[in-house]
């Protein structure tokens, strides 16, 4: 009975002792969780996307593990940044965030600068500005910054004149000068590269142009040059100084990147460091 009611007792310590070590693996293990960050990032296109992806790695060996969200439209992700689905976006330059911002009475903030791109003028019909002919039609973005900035594009390869000063607040009605009388059909961002067989002249960013093979030092019959509209991430203001979005940030400025645009774009690209 004594050697027993021995065995039964080292057995009951045998399993308490397994019972403890299991539970300090699963304390460890939920430790090791809580220490990861979770977010979401909202995008739309490539590059853009494939330079979220390129920190991710990065980013994660510093605790943030970043979720990806593609959206279909240029106006989904500052809606879902607006009512925190996603904690930041990347994928649009500051004027556009600033009219967003004034639109929806929104509180979104630049984070970091990233790129620079620039808007070119293409045409799979002519192979200059002068070739154009009278009433010509011309696909332009209809949002109102990226509309103004195509505006200023047309005007300095002498197709239009605008209205001085109006700079980035320029629509159509600030045409004082249309030689050629062409006609500027405002379509959405996302559907611009779609229009380049149907029109004579299309003015694009390199994120919609590069799928066509096309870039704006080769391509196109008119460029900006270097650009002054960084491609940006974006957080909220209750959110921007957060550690995880700060780390983002970080990344997003940092080697990865450079390295990335220099591998892949460096004819259509560059860092808004440099």
């Amino acid at each position: 009975m004594k050697k027993l009611l021995t065995i039964l007792f080292a057995t009951m310590l045998f399993l308490a002792a397994c019972n403890s070590a299991k539970e300090t693996n699963e304390t460890t293990d939920g430790a090791a969780s809580d220490d990861v960050v979770k977010i979401k990032v909202a995008s739309l296109i490539p590059p853009m996307t494939d330079m979220l992806e390129a920190v991710k790695p990065a980013l994660k060996e510093d605790g943030v593990d970043m979720e990806i969200v593609i959206l279909g439209d240029n106006v989904q992700p500052n809606q879902a940044l607006k009512d925190k689905e996603v904690d930041a976006n990347f994928f649009q330059h500051p004027p556009y965030m600033e009219q967003f911002n004034e639109a929806h009475d929104a509180n979104l903030v630049v984070v970091q600068p990233v790129y620079h791109a620039m808007l070119g003028a293409y045409s799979n019909k002519y192979n200059s500005v002068d070739e154009l002919p009278e009433g010509a039609e011309v696909a332009a973005p209809n949002d109102s910054s990226n509309l103004a900035r195509a505006l200023l594009l047309l005007e300095k390869g002498g197709l239009i004149t605008l209205e001085e000063g109006v700079g980035l607040t320029a629509t159509q009605k600030d045409i004082v000068d249309n030689p050629k009388n062409l006609k500027i059909t405002e379509v959405d961002l996302l559907m611009l590269a779609r229009t380049i067989d149907d029109v004579d002249l299309v003015t694009m960013l390199p994120a919609y142009a590069e799928p066509l093979g096309l870039t704006p030092k080769n391509n196109s019959l008119i460029d900006e040059g270097e650009s002054d509209f960084p491609i940006v991430v974006v957080a909220r203001e209750d959110n921007a100084n957060d550690e995880a979005i700060q780390k983002l940030a970080k990344h997003m400025a940092g080697p990865e990147i450079a390295k990335f645009i220099e591998e892949n774009f460096s004819d259509t690209y560059m860092t808004a460091s440099e």
